[in-house]
């Protein structure tokens, strides 16, 4: 379990998975620092390391390196992160006991109307403002967020990724859909075509965005660069691979292998294709290309 505090100052909790970090999620988090800044608390989150939910939820929205990231600029330096497996079978008064009294030193908890704990996921929030109080620790709920009449969750995020509706996806997340990850090594083929391209391998756990070509937002160092991206396994160029994102920086050049990028979904173009010929791929490629360069013309802000 990871724990960084030094457990001298009571906090306030947010209470969650928090596994993609969306729109209602941060409501809870922003109920948690508010409380904190009023009540002299120190912001705190308990969440649990995503590859330990993985196959509870269904796929992740974020990795735990981006959860931590985001965390992190929202001003939560105090984050347990714990095994799923490591508290499942504890009981609801136990979880309060073992993890909020005695590792993150709780003064105030805060969770959404959902939140569930304690074995079989046995206990709601009401079960914890009832159990808290009997060891003088405040608790908070916080209501479901929606938007135009759509209620904000992952659930429904993840379902809307996985059938390419990433704009909308986007807007209840709060930002756009992507991955940090590094830049690997593939068949340089595109670098003869005049499109060189990024490769990065997708981790296991993460919900996979339908299959086929979006514009993207790219961040190389401080600049961002509009992009396109293949989501996918590239049927006309190999069989077999795993899924990754490939995709051509528009108007970037450079050696990025072995780097960290950070990669955004924005809009989707069309699915995954197989082409008969290498000529139909590299035509289809520069119409994508063209399209993304008219999407972000009308979208300069985002570069």
């Amino acid at each position: 379990m990871d724990i960084k505090n030094d457990k001298k100052n009571k906090t306030a909790a947010a209470l969650g998975i928090f596994d993609g970090l969306h729109l209602g999620h941060l409501k809870v988090l922003e109920a948690a620092k508010r409380t904190a800044a009023s009540s002299g608390l120190v912001p705190a989150v308990f969440t649990f390391d995503t590859r330990s939910v993985t196959t509870k939820s269904g796929g992740a929205l974020m990795t735990d390196a981006d959860k931590r990231s985001f965390l992190a600029k929202q001003g939560f330096s105090f984050v347990c992160s714990a095994d799923f497996a490591e508290l499942k079978d504890l009981s609801p008064r136990e979880f309060i006991r073992q993890v909020l009294i005695e590792k993150m030193n709780v003064g105030c908890a805060v969770c959404g109307e959902d939140f569930r704990f304690g074995k079989g996921a046995a206990a709601d929030s009401g079960d914890l403002k009832r159990l808290c109080a009997g060891y003088g620790i405040e608790a908070h709920e916080v209501s479901r967020l929606k938007i135009d009449g759509e209620e904000v969750s992952s659930t429904h995020i993840r379902a809307l990724i996985s059938g390419g509706g990433i704009a909308r996806a986007n807007a209840l997340l709060g930002y756009s859909y992507g991955y940090s990850l590094p830049v690997i090594h593939g068949f340089a083929r595109g670098r003869t075509w005049n499109f060189p391209t990024i490769n990065q391998l997708i981790p296991e756990g993460l919900v996979l965005p339908r299959f086929g070509v979006y514009c993207s937002l790219v961040t190389v160092g401080e600049k961002k660069y509009a992009g396109v991206t293949n989501i996918g396994v590239k049927p006309t160029v190999e069989n077999g691979s795993p899924p990754l994102a490939e995709t051509f920086i528009i108007d970037f050049s450079g050696d990025l292998y072995g780097t960290t990028v950070d990669l955004r979904l924005c809009e989707f173009v069309r699915p995954e294709q197989t082409f008969g010929s290498f000529d139909e791929l590299r035509t289809a490629i520069a119409r994508d290309t063209g399209f993304a360069k008219r999407y972000f013309e009308q979208r300069s802000s985002d570069l």
